[in-house]
């Protein structure tokens, strides 16, 4: 990698983005690891590193991000208990830290996840769970070793307790005696130098018999430990040391085991580094409102409403730039302050971006290249004073490039051929861009000359850009045109400003004539663009008005369909019901009916029930009819032709098909229905033809949704700085967004402090049913200064 190269990453402010991404990172290494990343070349592994931010970006939107505060470098405390050196209890617990995050982050995924680019970085994870929590029981601090850290330990501590008691007890006696009340300072039991001692006034020192083992800053008192208790305290001294070798056996213990994974927790660390950096990008992405985009290696580059990183997001206009494809060099002109520099360098940083594996903040589909180097000559001095010193500087890097370009060559020239002669700069200019065009180099360079502006004209393969600027505002728009070249707009911003009119004119008459037909050719060439972009404009806008309305129309078209035939649902469901209803009465009169014809069977008004009876079948069978008529009708279109034979056809009163299988003399038809057979009339029936196989579907407008990321959401919040009210607030809303995130557990950062924030915190999760179990943290988590609430 060529020196020019590296500081073309300077200058197009890669640093920048790295330094972002950095901040992305969980961990110390994996902050450092995103500060040292490097572009990329080979398109196979740019394409690699995009799909592993993608598949994280996947990722952290369904379930969040994981955990990897945890992943610290512990390198150097594995080589030396390798080497068979003992671990200090912070270095056992770092390692310790490492073994569990790894586990955590391994069962970030589950077996049951579709896998993807990162699913093998997961798999080969190891942790040692088994080791971890030997550990973290333990050893609790950086300073303390658990009781129950080995059965000797536990013993010799319990002896302590003992001893520690009887020269306690022998001392009260001292203090709490008449006869040393005037003798002791204060009645009260101290330590010096690892022994027990009472307070003596200097005066008195000789009263109680003893071994001096220490005296006040004052000298007025003597801290004695009496005869006594010399005995008891050397036991203590005993046991204390017995402690100590226990304690380094124990040590050495846990450093023999860390020693025999040394490799798998190695490999552990440098997969979570990695993990953390990939995990970033992703962070940042979404930060960035970037996107993957399309790679090649044939130097074709297509970014659609690409915006720079590092310009505010609510401020910056998108661009949409080409190369590569219809030209290999663009000449962008227009005036100072327009974003001919910002075009230039969102071009080369946004390359840059891609080779390292970082989305891009353009629009989806954007298309980029990779190239061997990116040679920028950008300078910031963008004023009329340039002086020789600037163009010798210019210059030099100029003369790098030519040195360097070649056909797997970005070359990004701003203000080409500036602080010299205009003449000869501009032929210098052209010379150069030839040059690198000879080599096959792709060329983006943004210049004042008009030399220039006639060359791309008259030159294949390469086109001319500007800014577009607002004489109407005195303001650019920052907008970039391809295929129009700039105006410097000299004469219309001084007009605009209160330049007198008789120095304009002077001005006007000493510019040559070829100039100014250039410069009316250049403004009438924008006069039409203008018109032409504000036509485009409004038939978009009508395109856009009309298909909106043919949506409506459609979507109130078939929310009218939908209605209508439940309402014709509803009706015919309540019509069956009804004469379902109707029927049964009839049924139940019938057979009461049946029944007093068979007790008055002899009798001579047996005929007139009867007749009674059928009126009643006559009645219903009225109302029924009736009822039929009065639902609403489906719109049937006229049958094509007369009923014939062997026809299908609907009884409309009934709504049952039935097959014509004679017809009478009368017009009327004989019908077969299942095992019935019946005679109806004409009206009575509808033909049902055969429908056409082929029958064409109705296209129904599709309407396309996005689907949106969920912002992934971070799995601790920090409510340090807050006071008890504002941080409970807070915090109830982020336990919701966390339930909403499926988050299994949550880390909230309250400090330590007095420790009212944390009680409050504490009672809050009490009370919220989601919330499962809550704890403080262990050593690596926080310790007192977080709670981890897990959820139900």
């Amino acid at each position: 990698m060529s020196e020019l190269y590296h500081k073309s990453w300077q200058k197009l402010e890669l640093n920048m983005v790295l330094q972002q991404l950095s901040a992305c990172a969980g961990s110390s290494d994996g902050k450092v690891a995103c500060l040292a990343l490097v572009p990329s070349s080979d398109l196979d592994e740019v394409q690699r590193l995009l799909d592993e931010t993608t598949a994280a970006s996947d990722l952290s939107t369904r379930k969040g991000y994981p955990g990897f505060s945890g992943a610290v470098n512990v390198l150097t405390s594995l080589d030396r208990a390798e080497r068979g050196g003992v671990l200090h209890p912070k270095e056992l617990l770092q390692v310790a830290g490492v073994l569990r995050c790894a586990r955590t982050v391994r069962d970030y995924i589950t077996e049951e996840e579709e896998p993807t680019v990162l699913t093998p970085m997961f798999q080969m994870l190891t942790g040692n769970k088994y080791l971890e929590e030997r550990i973290f029981s333990s050893i609790l601090t950086e300073d303390e070793i658990a009781d129950s850290a080995s059965a000797e330990l536990a013993d010799i501590r319990r002896h302590m307790r003992v001893q520690s008691a009887k020269v306690k007890e022998s001392l009260q006696k001292i203090i709490s005696s008449p006869t040393y009340a005037k003798v002791l300072r204060e009645p009260i039991i101290t330590i010096r130098q690892g022994r027990y001692v009472v307070p003596v006034k200097s005066e008195c020192k000789n009263d109680i018999p003893g071994l001096v083992h220490d005296v006040s800053a004052t000298g007025s008192t003597y801290f004695v430990e009496p005869m006594s208790a010399v005995n008891a305290n050397n036991a203590l001294r005993e046991l204390e040391l017995s402690e100590k070798k226990e304690i380094e056996r124990i040590l050495a213990e846990f450093s023999a085991d860390v020693a025999a994974y040394r490799q798998t927790i190695a490999d552990d660390f440098h997969l979570l580094v990695q993990l953390d950096v990939i995990f970033a990008k992703a962070k940042l992405a979404y930060q960035m409102r970037a996107w993957a985009p399309v790679m090649n290696d044939r130097g074709r580059v297509d970014l659609r409403n690409a915006r720079h990183p590092l310009i505010d997001g609510k401020v910056v206009v998108p661009i949409s730039v080409r190369l590569g494809s219809d030209f290999d060099t663009m000449i962008i002109t227009g005036p100072n302050t327009g974003g001919k520099t910002v075009t230039l360098k969102t071009i080369g940083l946004l390359t840059l971006m891609a080779e390292c594996g970082l989305h891009i903040p353009a629009g989806d589909g954007s298309e980029l290249s990779t190239f061997d180097a990116i040679l920028a000559d950008i300078g910031d001095e963008q004023s009329i004073a340039q002086s020789l010193s600037t163009f010798s500087s210019h210059m030099r890097t100029i003369v790098d490039i030519v040195a360097e370009c070649d056909n797997r060559t970005l070359v990004l020239f701003d203000e080409l051929g500036a602080g010299t002669d205009p003449a000869e700069g501009a032929a210098l200019a052209i010379a150069l861009i030839e040059f690198c065009r000879k080599m096959g180099s792709f060329v983006v360079a943004t210049t004042h000359y008009a030399e220039l502006k006639l060359y791309a004209m008259r030159t294949e393969n390469v086109i001319n850009a500007s800014c577009e600027f607002s004489v109407e505002t005195l303001q650019p728009t920052y907008k970039l045109l391809i295929g129009v070249p700039g105006k410097s707009n000299a004469f219309a911003i001084s007009r605009k400003l209160g330049l007198s009119e008789e120095i304009l004119k002077e001005a006007t008459d000493l510019v040559s004539q070829g100039n100014k037909d250039f410069e009316d050719v250049l403004t009438q060439l924008e006069q039409q663009r203008q018109e032409m972009e504000s036509a485009r404009a409004e038939a978009e806008r009508l395109r856009l008005e009309t298909m909106k309305i043919k949506e409506q129309s459609e979507e109130y078209n078939a929310q009218f369909q939908k209605e209508r035939e439940r309402a014709l649902e509803q009706a015919r469901r309540e019509a069956r019901e009804i004469i379902e209803e109707a029927r049964r009465t009839a049924n139940a009169a019938t057979e009461e009916i049946k029944a007093l014809k068979k007790q008055l069977m002899d009798s001579a008004d047996a005929q007139g029930i009867n007749q009674r009876q059928a009126e009643l079948r006559r009645n219903l069978n009225e109302a029924e009819a009736n009822l039929r008529e009065n639902l609403p009708q489906k719109d049937r279109p006229a049958p094509t032709r007369a009923i014939i034979v062997g026809d299908t056809v609907e009884l409309l009163k009934l709504g049952t098909k039935a097959n014509v299988i004679a017809i009478n003399k009368d017009g009327s038809y004989e019908l077969q229905a299942g095992i019935m057979k019946l005679t109806a009339k004409s009206n009575e029936i509808y033909l049902i033809e055969q429908q056409n196989p082929h029958k064409q579907k109705v296209a129904r407008p599709a309407h396309s949704g996005r689907e949106m990321k969920t912002a992934a959401f971070a799995s601790e919040v920090d409510l340090r700085g807050m006071d008890t009210v504002e941080a409970i607030c807070v915090l109830d809303r982020y336990l919701d967004e966390a339930m909403r995130s499926n988050l299994q557990s949550v880390r909230i950062i309250h400090g330590k402090g007095t420790g009212a924030l944390r009680s409050a915190v504490q009672q809050s999760l009490r009370k919220n049913r989601f919330v499962k179990t809550f704890r403080l943290g262990v050593y690596g988590e926080g310790e007192d200064g977080v709670t981890i609430a897990e959820f139900g």
